[in-house]
């Protein structure tokens, strides 16, 4: 945890502080509601390698295959290298697809239909070869790319060792320069490596002994390693509860001679590498948990249509329909921080996306659980053998909470990368704020959502003043926790979890307001979400009509289900319901968190008028 509090706590012995916590929501909240489109061209492109890509995993993929044997068959790898799969992010030039992330999350729909595939895959591109990728120099990228990129070779990430998991700084990998100082020699030994016993190339991550101000230091270092240099060891592959036919293994390095030229970055930047690394690639897990879910959705509605009970089928029991519902809208919430990130990702110029990468990640793994248990309880039995492939999913699914940052430690980096700006700009910002915001306490606050220069439509005024008032409270929660606890705030976990979760609910808001220019009526064709009464828990139930099949819905069955209708309660648009749901969120947790403060200390939350959005509003 080292690593998270430094960007907290300052040298001194108050927070260095230059900006606001609620101001990079703020900033969140209106990045989310632009409009982040791809080319037609790209569309076209992406259309053209869709297709085959579909046709490959319905005809030639059998799952249960790879699940049984715990192993991809040869001839799948190759019709994957085939296709392309193995190069989507390499440019051009060094023979790859050169597809940006938001082309890349919608491939990863697709990819995700097999676990196994999916994380050999992901282990690959989104991590194996990245560092190359982003922090590479020009000849290792002609070395190395080419043959990435057709899948000739295979990569994989070496960070996590038996004494370090989470905490990625403590590693013990040495790596020791030789006396003519042309090579370094690399000793120890990784873990959980996904790809570890079929990798041609390596990203090794290894403790370098490097000179600072004249005096030497330990610091961790990023290598290009090559299986062909000699001195790995793969372990036996691991016997995993799931995704069992991707590769994991330990893979050991005894006096491995690394050539200087090899080292990505600069000697003692890796562990900077590494977190770039990991950052960037959290984005496709919403695509992904998406993609699988639809899926799920698909088969299990197939049942519950055909499946009588008490001379109905279960599709017309209302608790059913809420399942469904569920399954929909977290389907739906996932690919839209998904694609939102993966647009702000491919504008040039804009600020890194770790922040909201990690937030697609924590929502979409345990989205997915939630999804995969709900459709287990709607098939009962079926959903518990493994004549079936339900329960497949479960266990894929569970390994996602956990791989690429543990949900915990990503929920710690979330909170505390906000509240490292938070607390000191109240002065001096007052007269500029109050232009724009009147007290929390008597008045109205405003972001500039709503009204004629609004970029949220006006169907969704209603709600959007709601998410502008719960943002106000947010702000003067995160001031009480910083006057209460100061730098200790890191050692306080529980509070963090709950102002992550709030910072990750919006983040997907962009959706709703941008179908609604172009007049998508998914709801009607498709979807009809029935809500209860504000205050309460978001409740839906959902009617998946016969007439939705080719539909432009995301989130939509390929197959048609023919669920009733509902009749009572409210209709409302599926671009609706979202946002009402998330403002629910919001507008739950800060209570929470406000509660927690005003019980034990005599700072209520909102004791200075201007403590929401002074110090939360756009810098």
């Amino acid at each position: 945890m080292s690593h998270i509090a430094l960007l907290l706590v300052s040298s001194k012995s108050r927070l260095n502080i230059e900006d606001s916590a609620a101001a990079s929501l703020c900033r969140l909240l209106i990045c989310s509601l632009l409009r982040y489109k791809i080319e037609s061209e790209e569309v076209e492109e992406l259309n053209q390698l869709v297709a085959p890509v579909e046709r490959f995993f319905s005809e030639q993929v059998d799952s249960a295959k790879i699940d049984r044997e715990a192993k991809i068959p040869p001839e799948t790898l190759n019709g994957l290298k085939e296709l392309g799969l193995f190069g989507v992010m390499i440019p051009e030039e060094y023979g790859g697809l050169g597809l940006s992330n938001t082309m890349y999350a919608r491939l990863a729909e697709i990819t995700s239909l097999d676990g196994s595939i999916a994380v050999t895959l992901a282990a690959h591109q989104a991590i194996g070869l990245k560092g190359i990728l982003i922090a590479g120099n020009e000849a290792q990228k002609q070395k190395y790319l080419p043959k990435l990129a057709s899948g000739e070779h295979i990569a994989a990430f070496c960070l996590t060792e038996p004494g370090s998991g989470s905490d990625a700084a403590s590693i013990q990998t040495r790596a020791t320069l030789s006396e003519d100082g042309k090579h370094y020699l690399i000793n120890g030994s990784k873990i959980w490596i996904s790809n570890g016993d079929m990798a041609d190339i390596m990203t090794v991550f290894a403790r370098t002994e490097v000179v600072v101000d004249g005096v030497k230091k330990d610091k961790i270092s990023a290598f290009i390693v090559e299986r062909a240099f000699g001195g790995i060891t793969s372990g036996k592959p691991e016997d995993k509860l799931g995704i069992r036919g991707s590769n994991t293994c330990e893979v050991s390095f005894d006096n491995v001679p690394v050539p200087v030229e090899n080292v990505i970055g600069e000697v003692g930047g890796g562990f900077k590498v590494a977190m770039n690394i990991l950052n960037s690639g959290r984005f496709s897990m919403g695509s992904s948990s998406a993609g699988m879910i639809k899926k799920l959705i698909e088969l299990t509605s197939e049942y519950a249509a055909s499946r009588k009970q008490f001379n109905k089928s279960l599709a017309e029991f209302g608790m059913i329909q809420e399942k469904f519902a569920l399954m929909a809208i977290n389907a739906f919430v996932m690919e839209s921080m998904a694609y939102l990130t993966a647009g702000m990702m491919d504008r040039p110029g804009l600020p890194d996306c770790s922040l909201e990468a990690a937030m697609v990640k924590v929502f979409s793994s345990e989205g997915g659980w939630i999804c995969v248990s709900e459709a287990l309880q709607v098939l009962g039995g079926l959903g518990y053998t493994k004549n079936y492939p339900y329960e497949r999913y479960v266990r894929d699914c569970r390994i996602l909470p956990i791989f690429e940052g543990t949900n915990e430690i990503l929920r710690m980096y979330i909170a505390l990368t906000g509240m490292q700006y938070a607390g000191k700009v109240l002065t001096g910002k007052v007269n500029m704020v109050g232009k724009n915001l009147r007290n929390s306490l008597g008045g109205s606050v405003d972001l500039g959502l709503t009204g004629p220069d609004g970029v949220v439509h006006p169907s969704l005024a209603e709600s959007a003043k709601k998410m502008e008032q719960n943002v106000s409270l947010f702000g003067s929660t995160v001031q009480s926790l910083l006057y209460r606890y100061g730098k200790t705030i890191v050692d306080e976990q529980l509070v963090l979890k709950r102002v992550a979760d709030v910072l990750i609910n919006p983040l997907h808001l962009h959706r709703p307001q941008e179908s609604r220019p172009r007049g998508e009526k998914r709801a009607q064709s498709a979807w009809k979400l029935y809500h209860y009464r504000p205050g309460y828990k978001t409740a839906c139930r959902v009617n998946i009509a016969a007439k939705s099949r080719g539909t432009a819905s995301m989130v939509t069955p390929t197959k048609a289900v023919g669920l009733p209708p509902i009749t009572p309660g409210i209709n409302v648009h599926l671009e609706s319901i979202s946002l009402v749901f998330i403002v629910r969120a919001v507008s739950h947790c800060p209570h929470q968190i406000g509660t927690h403060i005003s019980s034990s200390t005599s700072t209520p939350c909102q004791t200075d008028p201007y403590s929401s959005l002074t110090k939360c509003y756009l810098n």
